[in-house]
């Protein structure tokens, strides 16, 4: 259907609705509208109100594998003040092998504005795409299938935002406090909300309201965003909203953050599983540094050197004991085993403090956890980002190999004609 019908549609069929809100006298026919009458809105309404329920918003969802959850966000966005008719929900499945299928598809047959389309790339950068070239908004919000709504106002204050800021893009906190999460979740929750866990230059945590840089929580898009810069580069397996956002803000668009438009989101349960979403993390910082050098930040390195400093302190450690058959010696080795070992022991007492200071202001019972969790975010961001590195040098090295073989192959082909 073509976006301009889809939206005309929207407004009179809202139109009607408010029609037989206000309590016009007479039969069943007179509350429907005639082509030649305009409906009257409440007295409580205000122009906003009018303006949010006259936008089509398209919601896209990629997901994979979310049978625990994506029955209750679904039914939370369903719950949403806001006319049927005039939303869609386009959940891009990863070619999921559990039930998420299953459940979306029976759900969309009790609610058709739910669309069930495939994601055969699996990535959620693909994903995202799927969503935003099929859909049919003025608006689109990313809404990830394991997340909390907190209230049923969302989508009305997305458009609301649109409306009073003109900005071609909305960014969102997104706390990590949902509510039933394990004693795990909240100190994972209070080690990502703090500085040490995970920066302070992100919008995620906070609760600013106003124009701000959209890289950090951008979710929300006028469609004609990606008529200015594109997609999402499937080529990021993570990060891929960084990357989007930062070419919003680099084509110069004006971007707004409210806190009326924050969604929960769920911890991982596990040091395994927070260690695995670190790593994809790392990796994809380094893609959006390799793509974006000018972007890089002193943020984004420091994990790296961690996981550096670490290998280099176990060789160099190994090298001084080796060198002197077991023994402690003031060789050079011995030195910079001595530095590192002073730096690492200040990054204990860092994260030792920073972990007693959390667990003060929150609760006692985070206290053996939080530790953990910040050398797992840490090692794991780190350790994403040097492996991607050293994947892209030897990806490097084997094609400067194949083009030498080649170009000598073409020289012997001519001399032996």
């Amino acid at each position: 259907m073509d976006n301009t019908k889809t939206h005309t549609q929207c407004n009179v069929e809202t139109q009607k609705l408010q029609h037989s809100k206000t309590g016009f006298a007479g039969d069943s026919t007179t509350s429907q509208l005639r082509d030649s009458e305009t409906p009257r809105l409440c007295d409580s309404e205000t122009a906003s109100q009018k303006a949010s329920e006259t936008a089509f918003l398209t919601v896209v969802m990629p997901v994979r594998n979310e049978e625990r959850f994506i029955a209750d966000t679904l039914g939370q966005l369903l719950l949403q003040d806001y006319p049927e008719n005039c939303y869609e929900i386009i959940v891009a499945d990863g070619m999921s092998d559990d039930r998420t299928r299953e459940i979306v598809r029976v759900t969309s047959e009790q609610h058709p504005q739910i669309k069930l389309l495939d994601n055969p790339k699996r990535l959620s950068s693909a994903g995202r795409n799927v969503g935003f070239k099929n859909g049919k908004g003025d608006y689109f919000l990313v809404v990830d299938g394991h997340c909390f709504i907190p209230d049923n106002r969302l989508f009305r204050n997305v458009v609301e935002c649109f409306e009073k800021s003109a900005a071609d893009c909305l960014g969102r906190p997104q706390p990590l406090d949902p509510p039933g999460l394990t004693r795990f979740q909240q100190a994972v929750a209070m080690a990502r909300g703090s500085k040490l866990g995970h920066g302070g230059d992100s919008l995620i945590y906070g609760a600013f309201e106003g124009y701000a840089s959209p890289v950090s929580n951008g979710a929300a898009y006028r469609r004609d965003v990606f008529e200015k810069i594109g997609f999402l580069d499937e080529n990021f397996d993570a990060c891929e909203d960084l990357e989007f956002n930062y070419r919003v803000e680099k084509a110069g668009l004006k971007a707004f953050t409210s806190p009326k438009l924050t969604v929960r989101y769920y911890p991982r349960e596990d040091l395994k599983g927070l260690f695995r979403q670190m790593v994809r993390y790392g990796r994809g910082r380094f893609r959006f540094n390799r793509k974006h050098p000018e972007a890089v930040t002193l943020n984004q390195l420091v994990p790296a050197a961690f996981v550096a400093g670490l290998m280099l302190f176990a060789v160099f450690g190994l090298v001084s004991l080796v060198a002197m058959g077991g023994t402690v010696s003031e060789s050079r080795s011995f030195g910079v085993t001595k530095l590192m070992s002073v730096l690492h022991l200040f990054y204990a007492v860092l994260v030792l403090a920073e972990s007693f200071r959390l667990a003060k202001n929150n609760q006692w019972k985070c206290l053996s956890a939080l530790p953990r969790i910040f050398f797992t975010i840490h090692f794991g961001l780190g350790y994403g980002f040097v492996a991607e590195a050293v994947k892209c040098v030897l990806s490097w090295e084997g094609k400067v190999v194949a083009e030498s073989r080649s170009k000598k192959q073409l020289r012997s082909d001519e001399v032996t004609e």
